[in-house]
């Protein structure tokens, strides 16, 4: 039954078959790899230049406030509440990291990846 050459050339195309399914299962694990990476890169680079423009407003507000309580209370005074504020914000995210931070970015990348 099997030494028909009928059944030899089915096999054989079979064969030929199923390698070419395996190198075309290859290739789209290449490129989902390559789109998953591309979509990592491409949030860090918009969380950079979010994070830069963010910390440009923060300064230019934070430096505003400064001159504008400076004129009531002294700016040495003022400049010291606008430091003593993030001094405490800073304590918080220390604090809260893995509530505001951690978890949040762990879940963002476990989406952009599982998608």
């Amino acid at each position: 039954m099997f030494s028909s050459d009928k059944n030899i050339e089915i096999i054989g195309q079979l064969v030929k078959l199923l390698k070419h399914s395996i190198g075309l299962q290859g290739e789209y694990l290449k490129l989902d790899v390559m789109e998953k990476t591309v979509r990592v890169i491409t949030a860090l680079l918009l969380f950079a230049i979010l994070t830069l423009i963010v910390i440009a407003i923060l300064f230019f507000l934070s430096l505003s406030a400064a001159l504008a309580m400076g004129q009531a209370i002294g700016y040495p005074a003022a400049f010291g509440i606008i430091g003593a504020f993030y001094i405490v914000i800073f304590i918080l995210f220390a604090i809260f990291r893995k509530s505001w931070i951690e978890k949040p970015l762990i879940r963002f990348i476990t989406n952009l990846l599982m998608e």
